[in-house]
């Protein structure tokens, strides 16, 4: 019997040259490649000789459930022998990683896990600086969708404290994403929408908590897309409409 082995692998944000080397290895002793919709299937030329299965999970659109992936990962263990997951981005962001690998370690399933570029390092594709002397000193990561649909508390902590928030999953709220910040009377604040991250297709949106609905509506990002709330927004060279502050950096 083949050694049975799941590999978690992240994939990076889109590009397909931004998976890692050990990613690369990964696919080539596969057996079996499990890959999500927002993978590129220019990355299955390295696994030529393995099974290929998309069961990718998109929002608003039908998907295959997070139970389905679980089963085809363990019977496809037991019949074929190594399983690669791979997943966009990073697996431990947003991505069900540990609940795939944790399916796996109870039911005997040897694991490894290889990190991939998560889209949380996209903004510095666009020259916005997660953190910058002078203008902010940290930054927050969070999902604007709760796991029952609904907009998460987290926003409203953002809002209220962070001085960056890089929000996920947050297009489709991005009107009460925005009601939040303007509830705290931050309306001149930088924003920054991503929408497909590294690709030859990316779209970069530049305005203020003010301005930024009416942005969107007149150049209708698509998904999926990172939200950027926080004076690093400011510094995008890619937007169609330049909001650059000058800030004295000490």
């Amino acid at each position: 019997m083949n050694d049975q082995k799941l590999t978690l692998v992240g994939a990076g944000p889109g590009d397909p040259d931004l998976i890692t080397v050990k990613g690369v290895k990964a696919l080539e002793q596969a057996d079996v490649v499990l890959y999500d919709s927002l993978v590129s299937t220019e990355l299955l030329r390295y696994a030529p000789c393995a099974e290929h299965i998309p069961v990718g999970k998109r929002a608003g659109k039908p998907s295959v459930p997070q139970q389905s992936i679980n089963q085809l990962i363990l019977e496809k263990a037991h019949s074929k022998g190594h399983v690669v997951r791979l997943k966009g981005g990073d697996p431990y962001v947003f991505g069900r990683g540990y609940e795939e690998i944790q399916f796996a370690q109870e039911h005997g399933i040897a694991t490894e896990v290889i990190v991939g570029i998560s889209s949380i390092m996209l903004p510095g594709l666009y020259n916005i600086p997660l953190t910058c002397r002078g203008v902010n000193q940290g930054f927050s990561v969070l999902t604007a969708t709760g796991a029952d649909g609904k907009l998460s508390g987290e926003v409203r902590k953002a809002a209220k404290y962070a001085s960056t928030a890089l929000i996920f999953m947050g297009l489709s709220k991005l009107d009460e994403v925005v009601a939040h910040y303007l509830k705290e009377g931050r309306g001149d604040l930088p924003v920054a929408i991503i929408s497909n991250g590294s690709l030859a297709e990316a779209q970069v949106i530049a305005g203020t908590v003010d301005s930024i609905l009416d942005e969107t509506r007149d150049q209708k990002p698509a998904s999926p897309a990172l939200l950027i709330f926080g004076e690093g927004a400011a510094y995008t060279t890619q937007s169609k409409q330049s909001i650059i502050k000058k800030h004295k950096v000490a």
